[in-house]
């Protein structure tokens, strides 16, 4: 094998390790930008409103964001419907379907362990539920928003067209695990569980073909632990005003200090997701269809 053709396939496309190389170095560069332009601006809206959060995860958001832009537009020669971020993805029915999936299958699983008494209700600081709502809202939603694109974005569509779907889905949703390593609380059981929300994940994204649903799901499953029932979020404790939720169980069902996605019924509940994914696959085709050719 010559020089190009290790660089390039027979079809003259740059191959899938670099481009994904190339992604990553477009990914780093913009982040250089991104911290230097977006930073400021982020930072002067949230103190022009009151919020008292870090501008970090929109800045990471943005140089994924331009990575995808730089890999596509120069290497792939496409747009964004390659990786499912184009306006069919975002769809209000797409988005709304994500997020209501992603609220029910943490949502229950949690009022169970409500139910039966391993999780207790103890009270917390006493502030208004409000402002500390939507600060964690803000640090949750961009937060959702990079670990879709690092993970289930431009890198997933590469390994996709390379690899297939499943192989890519596997991939990814074992790296999306390793991503949680340095967690508080992580131990196997944690990590296997966060793979398997990677597969949850990247079935939202299968089943609907849209980041953006997927995006919503993460987002709705941290917001319902977080603000809902004021629980920890992989082993992040964040703002509990009023009440929280506590461990009174065993581990295994609760997930201990990882909160509830690290235990048997956030598993149940992710796994009740994949169902319920893989009985809608083909209405989702159908509805993508329908909506491309009105």
């Amino acid at each position: 094998m010559n020089g190009r053709a290790w660089l390039f396939a027979a079809n003259g496309r740059l191959r899938a390790p670099w481009r994904i190389v190339v992604f990553l170095a477009a990914v780093y560069c913009c982040g250089i930008a991104a911290s230097i332009l977006v930073a400021p601006i982020v930072s002067l809206l949230y103190r022009i409103v009151g919020l008292r959060v870090a501008s970090d995860g929109w800045v990471i958001v943005a140089a994924l964001l331009g990575g995808h832009y730089v890999a596509l537009r120069f290497i792939d020669r496409s747009g964004w419907a390659e990786v499912w971020l184009d306006r069919v993805a975002a769809r209000p029915a797409l988005l709304a379907r994500g997020f209501l999936l992603g609220a029910l299958s943490i949502g229950v699983p949690t009022l169970l362990l409500i139910g039966v008494g391993w999780l207790a209700l103890k009270p917390s600081v006493h502030e208004s539920l409000v402002s500390p709502s939507v600060r964690v809202s803000m640090f949750l939603l961009p937060a959702a928003f990079y670990e879709e694109l690092a993970t289930r974005g431009y890198i997933f569509a590469v390994l996709r067209q390379r690899l297939g779907g499943m192989v890519a889905l596997a991939i990814t949703s074992i790296g999306f695990g390793l991503l949680h390593l340095e967690n508080a609380g992580a131990n196997v059981q944690s990590i296997g569980l966060v793979i398997l929300a990677g597969f949850f994940l990247g079935g939202v994204l299968l089943a609907t073909r849209s980041v953006y649903a997927a995006w919503m799901a993460h987002f709705a499953w941290n917001w319902t632990m977080a603000v809902v029932f004021h629980t920890a979020v992989s082993g992040l404790p964040l703002e509990s005003p009023e009440y929280r939720y506590v461990d009174a169980g065993p581990n295994w069902a609760t997930g201990g200090l990882w909160g509830p996605e690290g235990g048997a019924a956030g598993g149940l509940g992710m796994l009740g997701g994949l169902g319920y994914l893989y009985a809608r696959r083909n209405s989702g085709r159908r509805e993508r269809k329908e909506f491309r050719d009105a």
